[in-house]
């Protein structure tokens, strides 16, 4: 059970983080930075088409260049079976994750590889894949995801039939999965509606954005074994998919895991690791592995583009009688869009008692999407969001008052499934209505909107370790990449536990053949179930200590507590010691037993769903369509904040990423599905000059399930912000964006047409 919320030494204080001086003097070791002696150049082949079969490829040129050491195709993979497997939030194929490392039959996207060499030189590898030879047979092409749906579309894969269909389609298409949530009856809630909106959506696929491109070193040695080392949000995973892609023996893979420069969910996956690894195979040479941007772009992935539609209707007090969604979202070129968690997210803030969520999983000639903070979510809160505001409008009812009546709490029997325990989604609601910003002035041209996200966060396998040194010092070593501050976090926790302080306690983030398997990091999960391990590995050192120091002062370990980085005799039966200390015991444990270390492993279960509201100002220039962000507050329950500054830093870093999604984002394609603007110059993410300071307001409803209360907090910050700057839009000009990015030219063509 959670600890009752009290004063605690450490969680919910605000240290010095761990990994901050390395990281602003440039110590810290990125994807990138490491060089080994006799290291090749890799790179990769990408086609120029967005649909093409590949008739062949010569890479007689190619190998014939001196200083080319390696050449390698899809001929050099084995084969794979269809097999699906967690990846983060979402599921991979290994057939599919296969063919996008290197195209078989067909490339599905511009950006595609085709083929990877390595040789002595960047310049040398370059000169290799200009001379090789691939023929190509162009073929039709589909970006859309709603004329991808048609039974005209050019068809990617045939053998691919629609999952979740009884009966199975005979003929192959475009739609891998059909997903569904429902409860009640539709046509009889809406019907005891005395309003209802009804509204289609749209939304482009959009980047991650991380700064640091992919990279990766591979280094296999004369026995076969291989040390890979490359930035990751999960060293596990990369190993694992190594194994089966390259068909080698987990035993073979050491993964290491450098300083990430951002992930977002976007290096949960693999791209050039299993490459590097085969070129390095071939060679015996160690190979290097750094894409551009312009590849970032091309060819890894960005979360989905979708096409919703929304219907909900309410009666006069703002009830929701019934509530229904169609979620279609591009998969790009192989099946495998969050399109089920954006199914399950869609209506989970809400009690609504009468609802159906129909999802589609659709190819299109994009590049693979993947994971994206809370993936599927914000593309359904975008439309649910969007006409909620609508609905409350035409029953003249303010907004927050209409989620309020219809908002989530314990016991409510959630769209997706379960029942919550206790959440905080009321609470975000009241924390919004009390804070000054809700009641703000605001002058012409201006207008607030809010809205509110969620996501259910996972928990999941995570190892942790706690080694003593001599000198009373603690060194904590987890499984996992820190990609949001779990490395000050897991200390933190280590240090309560063991009641010393924090700077006390370093922690690592171990390679794979360092710590026990551990889940990847992602899915607000880190902190709740590596954050388990680590307390009950600390307890276990605990445990060690009492004992140790029951055995010096030749009473029963029960006899024994543990009190602020102590020993104690437990009362004045267990006779009259002086308190020994961790550095005490830790002095002498040669003489007790040895080394103190502190392990434990679990699955973890229990992981508190997240909610959060936000609120936005816009000041909209009709004459140019320019929306400027003059002020926005995001609030979400964290659970109990161990790190109150990185639990702001989430909720800032989200709520900028979902501002850029909603008012500028997109990929531009051309008619031939090249891609456009494969970099930051024309891909336009907010910069700081475009963002007012963003206000973070904590809400503490602990988790039950965690020891100090503690729910995930990175998702749910991303899920709000482009339905609240489309409200906010609407409220400052009465014009209602339904398509995104609401960039000038978008609004300024609405504004021309009326709204």
């Amino acid at each position: 059970m959670a600890t009752e919320v009290k004063e605690l030494k450490w969680i919910g204080k605000r240290p010095i983080r761990p990994d901050g001086v390395d990281k602003v003097t440039g110590r810290a070791k990125f994807g990138a930075d490491l060089t080994l002696p006799g290291m090749l150049v890799g790179k990769v082949l990408r086609s120029p088409h967005a649909h093409a079969r590949i008739k062949s490829i010569d890479t007689t040129k190619a190998r014939a260049l001196a200083g080319v050491k390696a050449v390698v195709t899809s001929a050099d993979l084995p084969e794979l079976a269809s097999e699906w497997v967690p990846a983060g939030e979402l599921q991979i194929n290994f057939r599919d994750l296969s063919s996008n490392i290197l195209a078989r039959q067909k490339v599905f996207y511009d950006g595609h590889a085709v083929a990877a060499v390595a040789a002595t030189s960047a310049a040398l590898a370059k000169q290799a894949l200009a001379l090789i030879e691939v023929d190509y047979e162009v073929l039709p092409h589909v970006i859309d995801v709603v004329a991808a749906m048609q039974p005209e579309a050019p068809l990617l894969h045939d053998d691919l039939f629609t999952e979740g269909v009884t009966p199975t389609p005979e003929t192959p298409s475009n739609i891998a999965k059909r997903v569904e949530f429902a409860r009640g009856d539709l046509e009889a809630g809406f019907a005891q509606a005395d309003a209802v909106v009804e509204r289609d959506y749209t939304t482009k696929p959009v980047h991650q954005g991380y700064i640091e491109p992919h990279a990766v070193v591979a280094s296999t040695s004369e026995d076969g074994q291989s040390e890979v080392w490359c930035s990751t949000q999960g060293q596990f995973s990369v190993r694992f998919y190594i194994a089966k892609l390259l068909s080698m023996e987990i035993s073979q893979i050491r993964v290491t895991p450098s300083e990430i420069g951002g992930g977002f969910g976007g290096k949960t996956t693999v791209y050039l690791e299993p490459l590097a690894v085969l070129l390095s195979r071939q060679t015996g040479r160690p190979v290097k592995m750094v894409m551009t941007r312009a590849e970032v772009f091309r060819a890894t992935g960005p979360t989905s583009g979708a096409a919703l539609s929304v219907k909900i209707g309410a009666t006069k007090d703002g009830t929701v009688t019934a509530a229904e969604a169609t979620l279609r979202y591009q998969a790009g070129a192989f099946p495998g869009s969050p399109v089920q968690p954006g199914a399950m997210c869609a209506f989970a803030p809400y009690a609504f008692e009468t609802f159906k969520v129909v999802g589609y999983d659709v190819v299109v000639n994009r590049p693979k999407v993947a994971a994206y903070r809370a993936p599927g979510s914000p593309i359904a809160a975008f439309g649910v969001e969007s006409a909620l505001d609508e609905l409350a409008k035409r029953l003249e009812i303010d907004p927050l008052a209409l989620r309020e009546k219809n908002a989530a709490r314990e016991g409510t029997h959630a769209a997706y499934g379960p029942r919550y325990g206790p959440i905080g989604f009321v609470e975000t609601l009241q924390a919004v209505r009390e804070h000054p910003h809700y009641q703000a002035p605001l002058g012409p041209n201006q207008g607030r909107g809010i809205a509110s996200g969620f996501w259910f966060n996972i928990g999941g396998e995570s190892c942790a370790m706690l080694n003593v040194a001599e000198d009373g010092t603690v060194v904590v070593v987890s499984g996992n990449p820190d990609i949001g501050g779990s490395r000050a976090s897991l200390a933190m926790m280590a240090a309560e536990v063991l009641g010393i302080d924090f700077e006390r306690v370093r922690i690592i983030v171990g390679d794979t053949s360092t710590i026990g398997y551990t889940f990847l990091t992602g899915g607000s999960r880190v902190t709740f179930a590596t954050g388990m391990a680590v307390v009950q590995a600390a307890e276990d050192v605990v445990r060690q200590l009492r004992e140790r120091a029951a055995k010096v002062w030749e009473i029963s370990a029960d006899a024994v507590i543990w009190e602020d980085g102590q020993a104690h005799p437990a009362g004045a039966n267990a006779g009259e010691f002086e308190p020994l200390s961790l550095r005490d015991i830790a002095a002498e444990a040669g003489k007790t037993g040895g080394p103190i270390c502190g392990n434990a492993s679990l699955n973890a279960q229990g992981a508190g769903p997240g909610f959060g509201t936000h609120i936005c100002d816009v000041e909209v220039d009709k004459e140019t369509g320019r929306v400027t962000i003059l002020r926005y507050t995001a609030v979400q329950d964290a659970g109990r904040a161990v790190h109150p500054s990185y639990v702001e830093g989430q909720l800032q870093g989200g709520a900028a990423q979902g501002i850029g999604w909603a008012l500028n984002e997109e990929y531009v394609y051309d008619e031939d599905g090249r891609l456009q603007n494969p970099g930051f110059l024309d891909y336009r993410v907010p910069v700081a000059s475009d963002l007012p300071m963003i206000e973070a307001v904590i809400v503490e409803v602990p988790n039950p399930n965690h020891p100090y209360g503690v729910r995930g907090v990175g998702e749910v910050p991303i899920v709000p912000p482009m339905a609240a700057v489309a409200n906010a839009i609407e409220n400052a000009i009465g014009v209602r964006m339904c398509d995104l990015p609401m960039s000038p030219p978008r609004l300024l063509a609405a504004i021309d047409n009326g709204g």
